[in-house]
């Protein structure tokens, strides 16, 4: 009987021991598997940055809290519905360009708050669907976009302190099609107005005033006529944005896209970075979501007439050598909030290293 208590009481220390190792492990960090990293992080290669053995490396987002909208940086996928493994929903083989690696629902939970869309007229519907030739067909579509706006909708319901925002590239024609897709989906109930959005390079409402009032729900379309017709913000309206695609990554330059207005046009009081290649790459997109990243960052916040970035779009977001896009995320809010040098620079002034960060936004005004 001693004997087997003993090898119970040995067992029982063992797994204690396999439990506290576990999680414990930091970004950069050697791993096996996603188990062995701690919360918030998960166990990854990056072969293109030249790594040989698995880290830890980020794979979630960081909340934001309590200023006006436009403080704040948000993590937002490019074409969110694009996900590898996914069949279409016509039941054909999807012969196109994946952009990402992870449910809507996964994404969500992980922290991106920023989703680009693409609505297409299709099978007497709205359709998430990449396009040849500006037409939509079985082997490029995905599923309709009521499906993943019933994720967000679920999941906005479930969390009644977060901000969704949707970019919308529009090609419905059907009138009301948008309008009619989003209520259907029960989304209008979070739906953030028009009439409460600034044109002229003012703040926007706070945090806490679109939580308390549930206007949590901000979409943008691609189509200016859909602002008076539907109630639905046109982009360009609010936001200038940096060219998408191999022309948004070219190192020292961030020029606006087309239908941008200029990006350092302080009319425009948010600003969205693309920072995705032409044609995705997910073993490439480790590398450009590490240092490069970072360092277009500071590129378009000299671009934007010193502005930093709002939404930051990425393919393939969970990819990196490190901190990745969260990392980049994090960097843009400390330096919103807390002036060009950050958040180590905002606690140096404050004297406040022992408090924590979230305690920060109380002395935010003495940051300046």
């Amino acid at each position: 009987m001693g004997r087997m208590l003993e090898l119970l009481l040995v067992a029982l220390l063992l797994k204690t021991l396999a439990l506290t190792a576990t999680a414990v492990s930091q970004i950069g960090d050697e791993c096996n598997v996603d188990a062995d990293c701690s919360s918030g992080l998960y166990c990854s290669l990056c072969a293109a940055a030249g790594d040989v053995s698995t880290t830890c490396i980020r794979s979630q987002a960081t909340p934001s809290t309590h200023l006006p909208f436009n403080k704040y940086a948000w993590l937002t996928t490019h074409n969110s519905f694009a996900i590898e493994g996914e069949p279409s929903a016509t039941g054909s083989i999807l012969k196109t360009n994946m952009n990402q690696e992870d449910s809507v629902t996964d994404q969500l939970n992980n922290g991106v708050r920023g989703f680009m869309l693409d609505f297409y007229d299709f099978l007497d519907d709205v359709w998430l669907c990449h396009s040849e030739g500006g037409i939509c067909y079985n082997h490029t579509a995905f599923q309709p976009a009521s499906q993943t706006l019933k994720e967000i909708e679920l999941f906005l319901v479930a969390n009644p302190t977060e901000i969704i925002i949707i970019f919308i590239e529009d090609y419905v024609q059907v009138p009301n099609g948008v309008s009619e897709v989003f209520t259907n989906a029960g989304l209008k109930q979070f739906w953030f107005p028009v009439s409460k959005m600034p044109k002229t390079g003012g703040d926007w409402p706070t945090v806490d005033e679109m939580i308390q009032t549930n206007q949590r729900l901000l979409v943008f379309t691609s189509v200016e006529s859909k602002e008076e017709r539907e109630g639905i913000a046109y982009e360009w309206n609010y936001m200038v944005e940096n060219m998408w695609g191999d022309g948004g990554m070219q190192p020292g330059s961030c020029p606006n896209r087309g239908e941008s207005r200029p990006m350092n046009d302080a009319n425009k009081s948010l600003v969205l970075q693309n920072y995705f290649r032409d044609d995705p790459n997910e073993n490439l997109s480790c590398v450009d979501n590490s240092a490069n990243l970072e360092n277009m960052l500071d590129v378009c916040y000299k671009a934007s007439g010193n502005r930093w970035t709002n939404f930051l779009a990425v393919d393939f977001y969970k990819r990196s050598s490190g901190g990745g896009a969260f990392k980049a995320v994090d960097l843009l809010n400390d330096k919103m909030q807390c002036g060009y040098d950050g958040i180590d620079a905002c606690q140096a002034r404050l004297n406040l290293m022992g408090l924590p960060y979230s305690q920060l936004v109380t002395e935010l005004n003495t940051c300046a």
